[in-house]
């Protein structure tokens, strides 16, 4: 899903250029493997010549070498602001992975306290690539962390106080906990970065439709603005047709003079109601008593599939609402879904105190899935049936609870106890909702 504005132009430009989730810059990866080189050499040249510790010192500077040199390269020969793809993204993450496993390995392996920075790239393949891509880079780095426990050289330590030689099983364990690690970090950013861009997606298509109705309220201040314009010409017509048809004698030009003269006083009278305020007949139409809520959000569907119920609470007098879109598109959204479910009927009940409405949608269908209901209510989540491919965008029931939330209300999913099929229970404060008698 797109939300970027594009013209001829730029559906012509390079792909590469285009802004993906999840994509990187060429020069963010060639930025970060600057800061492992630099960060490499100062540890390296530290445990050699400060702490005294005698390395394999021309291998791993070699290694960090290479390092260097493939930045070199293809900041010479890549445009480094634009995007990297996804292959070039992996190749050059797989190439970190390799280069820091045989460094650790040539300075203690698993034993080097600093193994787990073979980690580090695998965290950035999760932020970077496609969920393939990164389990084959955290694969690769798991297989590459268990030939570096196997095969590395001894742990650097001082002459004086002898080799340093850990028990096997305790390596085992070290080499356990970075995989661990490994595993960990890699589920717990995928999860976090999935669930943020979920719902930076979500809010903006929410946003794309709330521009929508921003849009129609322009054009009704816009159609009363114009017609606060449009009185004085109008006027101006009308008065000089009037004249024109006492002067003139001639009965078939008096009969169009006089067409004219009715015509713009029609114009006038079209204009006038467009400038006005709201007249009672107006006011009185946006009075809905609590039923008749029901009733309009069930409407569009009933005939359709399952037979819709719409029943109200007996005691007392039945409340009396403002007219609230919001509330009839939540409403209608989620009589929609239950039709879609249900085997043989749809209920519609509203029951109310003395402080808030009790809205509640239930069907005799299968139920909720367990493994959905307590993410009911984000956004792409959809059990739809018989939508095209793996199902709808899951969208509505989101924006719906999204509305019945911003006029101050609460939803709940949960399957019917003791029978089969779901409910939707929506509570509403009276306060702001409901109008005096």
């Amino acid at each position: 899903m797109a939300f970027f504005h594009t013209d001829a132009d730029e559906s012509r430009a390079d792909p590469s250029l285009t802004p993906l989730f999840g994509r990187v810059r060429l020069r963010t990866l060639i930025v970060l493997r600057w800061l492992a080189v630099t960060g490499q050499t100062i540890t390296v040249f530290g445990v050699h010549f400060i702490l005294g510790f005698e390395l394999a010192l021309a291998l791993c500077l070699a290694v960090i070498g290479a390092s260097a040199a493939l930045n070199l390269v293809i900041a010479w020969t890549q445009p480094v602001q634009r995007f990297a793809t996804e292959r070039e993204s992996f190749a050059q993450l797989a190439f970190d992975v390799m280069q820091v496993i045989v460094l650790v390995a040539l300075t203690g392996g698993t034993s080097n306290p600093f193994a787990f920075v073979v980690a580090a790239p695998v965290l950035i393949g999760v932020a970077a690539l496609p969920v393939r891509w990164w389990m084959t880079l955290a694969a690769l780095t798991i297989a590459g962390s268990l030939a570096m426990s196997v095969w590395h050289r001894p742990l650097p330590w001082n002459e004086w106080a002898g080799p340093l030689d850990l028990p096997p099983l305790y390596q085992a364990g070290l080499w356990l906990a970075l995989v661990i690690t490994i595993a960990f970090t890699a589920v717990y950013a995928w999860r976090v970065g999935s669930e943020a861009r979920r719902m930076g997606a979500a809010l903006a298509a929410t946003q794309s439709i709330l521009a929508r109705e921003q849009r129609l309220s322009a054009l009704g201040a816009l159609s009363a603005a114009a017609a606060h314009e449009l009185g004085t010409p109008l006027a101006t017509i009308q008065l000089t047709a009037k004249e024109m048809a006492r002067a003139i004698t001639d009965p078939e030009l008096h009969e169009d003079a006089a067409l004219l003269v009715s015509q713009a006083e029609r114009c006038r009278d079209i204009l006038k109601r467009l400038s006005q305020a709201p007249s009672d007949t107006d006011q009185m139409h946006d009075r809905m008593a609590l039923g008749d809520v029901l009733e309009e959000a069930a409407a569009p569907l009933k005939g359709l599939g399952a037979a819709i119920v719409t029943s109200l609470q007996d005691a007392g007098d039945e409340p009396t609402l403002r007219r609230r879109p919001e509330l009839i598109y939540a409403l209608g959204n989620f009589v929609e879904n239950a039709v879609d479910f249900a085997r043989a009927e749809v209920r519609l009940n509203a029951s109310w105190s003395a402080d808030r409405f009790i809205i509640t949608v239930s069907d005799d269908g299968p139920g909720f899935p367990a493994d959905i209901l307590a993410k009911l209510g984000e956004p792409y989540i959809t059990t739809r049936r018989h939508e095209p491919g793996p199902g709808g965008l899951g969208l509505g029931v989101f924006i719906a609870t999204t509305l019945i939330e911003r006029l101050g209300g609460v939803v709940r999913f949960e399957n019917r106890a003791g029978r089969t099929g779901a409910q939707v229970i929506m509570t509403l404060p009276r306060k702001g909702l409901e109008l005096p008698a």
